[in-house]
């Protein structure tokens, strides 16, 4: 397997620690929990998604183990502005603060809330699971770059978390870039849903919800792939990572650096694990694979 020389990197603006980033929604709920996963070898974190106003998500049950992954549909549970607080203990980290809103406004007025306090921002605007937000809004060429627009306009280093359940991610990827983003983030989870065939209905509460896990890796490589030929600025690489060699695949595909989220839930470890795999003092430097899988 190819190994990368390992040390410090800046992609979308954001200088982070390694290649490996926490993924949105996975122990990004606390201060400390960020700082445990940095403190365990992840190059930067990303926060739980944060909104225009404190939302207790949806009704329970919220998540269920499948054969390959998880389906949840958490419905973006957040504490709203007084997540702020929580960025006290991680000044000077690689923090990027995921944000959700219903229109570009409310987008600006939540990043408004975490200007000054964080490295940059994850827009949220792939959640399939939450009416009005997510995915609703990402959809639209339009909205994507308006929405984009929004929180650029602040001046701090934005990045746009994509869904793959369009037709076409890359004409999105494309859209957030107009809208000024400094890079684009692929992929959310899939829209998926269980039923329980001895209760006769859904297994989660909201009835849908989205796949996570090693089951959509492959359509995480293909939608980085497309957005690696349909965009200038850089991507990051998300879903179903859990080894070293998906890193590199990803990274071959077009990704800069890689998001890892449901592999956290059986291993605290897995930055460290995957990091020791990945980097070697006579490893190449990651640019010469980014993309070379597109000849």
């Amino acid at each position: 397997m190819v190994t990368l020389y390992p040390g410090p990197i800046k992609v979308g603006g954001v200088r982070l620690k390694n290649h490996l980033l926490l993924a949105a929604g996975i122990l990004g709920t606390t201060g400390a929990s960020l700082a445990r996963v940095l403190a365990n070898g992840a190059g930067g974190v990303v926060t739980k998604s944060i909104g225009p106003g404190p939302n207790p998500g949806h009704p329970g049950p919220c998540l269920v183990v499948v054969d390959g992954g998880i389906i949840n549909a958490m419905g973006l549970p957040n504490p709203s502005a007084a997540f702020a607080d929580e960025l006290a203990v991680l000044a000077g980290e690689p923090v990027i603060v995921s944000i959700f809103g219903g229109t570009p406004e409310e987008f600006r007025t939540v990043a408004g809330w975490f200007s000054g306090k964080a490295s940059g921002f994850e827009l949220n605007l792939s959640c399939p699971h939450a009416a009005g937000y997510g995915a609703a809004i990402g959809s639209d060429p339009a909205l994507v770059e308006e929405c984009t627009k929004a929180v650029t306009a602040l001046g701090v280093p934005t990045w746009v978390k994509l869904t793959p359940n369009v037709a076409d991610i890359g004409g999105i990827g494309a859209a957030a870039e107009r809208g000024g983003a400094d890079a684009v983030v692929a992929v959310n989870t899939v829209k998926a849903m269980r039923i329980s065939t001895a209760l006769r209905r859904p297994v989660l509460g909201n009835r849908f919800g989205g796949l996570s896990g090693k089951a959509i890796f492959p359509i995480a490589v293909r939608c980085v792939y497309d957005l690696y030929e349909a965009c200038s600025i850089p991507v990051i690489g998300c879903g179903g990572v859990s080894t070293a060699d998906n890193i590199v695949e990803m990274m071959m595909a077009g990704a800069s650096a890689v998001e890892i989220g449901s592999a956290v839930v059986d291993d605290i470890g897995i930055f460290s694990t995957i990091a020791n795999d990945l980097y070697s003092h006579d490893g190449i430097d990651a640019r010469e694979i980014v993309g070379c899988a597109h000849g």
